[in-house]
């Protein structure tokens, strides 16, 4: 009987601790660049290596980088620490905001947009998203209608992780304005929000709960860091730039 309660013990001991998932790279040490473009996982990266994306593969091709390595400025240093560094810019006619996200990159569309998958596998549940932050807002220079009231003010830039019962990536044409809401979005099952209203003045720590809405499995999870959440709009300010680093999924 103890024999088989200790086996019992021990199966849910090692399901519990399967089921409390970190992603690839989440420390952000981990880079490489192809064609001009930097990646977030090394050179001959595996599928599961596969997690962080951004617009750098469209960007590069005039020779910009939005989001790249910082290895001075880092929250934790030491040997082989990187943190990243997400900014805004002004790209011939389009304004285009830094973007740091869980999916895929696809392809440029129209030369002012591109296609885009949301979301990468993951099947915990945790209570919250913790790591360090410093957000450096510039004022709004460029709006696009709704939002031209903005222009003006200070940029907002954000932090947001929803977690999904999506059977595949959420699959968007930014051009279509196909964003998800995750307020609202049905097949939402968690989400965090940190909204950056204001200069950190260095880096930060924060952690942000995680709010269920019901009891679901996940399947897929999204994180998205912006240096202007209002840049998928065409709406921010040139030079708004957050860096990030050492995050993690707290249970």
């Amino acid at each position: 009987m103890k024999k088989i309660f200790l086996i019992s013990f021990l199966v849910l001991l090692f399901a519990s601790v399967g089921q409390a998932q970190q992603l690839y790279n989440m420390s952000f040490d981990q880079w490489s660049k192809t064609s001009g473009a930097w990646n977030l996982y090394p050179k001959g990266a595996s599928n599961s290596q596969l997690v962080w994306d951004t617009a750098n593969h469209g960007l590069s091709l005039l020779g910009i980088n939005g989001t790249t390595p910082e290895y001075k400025h880092v929250a934790v240093p030491g040997k082989g620490k990187a943190a990243v560094k997400v900014e805004s810019k002004k790209v011939l006619w389009a304004f285009v905001a830094g973007n740091l996200y869980t999916g895929r990159f696809i392809r440029i569309v129209d030369f002012a947009g591109a296609e885009l998958e949301f979301g990468v596998p993951f099947t915990s549940r945790p209570k919250s998203l913790s790591g360090f932050v410093h957000y450096i807002p510039k004022p709004v220079n460029y709006a696009k209608a709704p939002y031209l009231h903005m222009k003006g003010k200070t940029d907002v830039g954000r932090i947001e992780v929803i977690l999904t019962d999506w059977n595949k990536p959420y699959h968007i044409v930014t051009n279509n304005e196909e964003f998800i809401d995750g307020a609202t979005d049905p097949h939402v099952i968690g989400r965090a929000v940190l909204d950056l209203k204001e200069d950190t003045g260095g880096y930060v720590p924060f952690e942000i709960p995680i709010v269920y809405k019901n009891g679901k499995t996940p399947k897929y999870v999204v994180i998205t860091v912006a240096s202007s959440w209002y840049g998928a709009y065409f709406t921010g300010g040139s030079g708004s730039t957050v860096y990030v680093d050492e995050f993690q999924f707290n249970y």
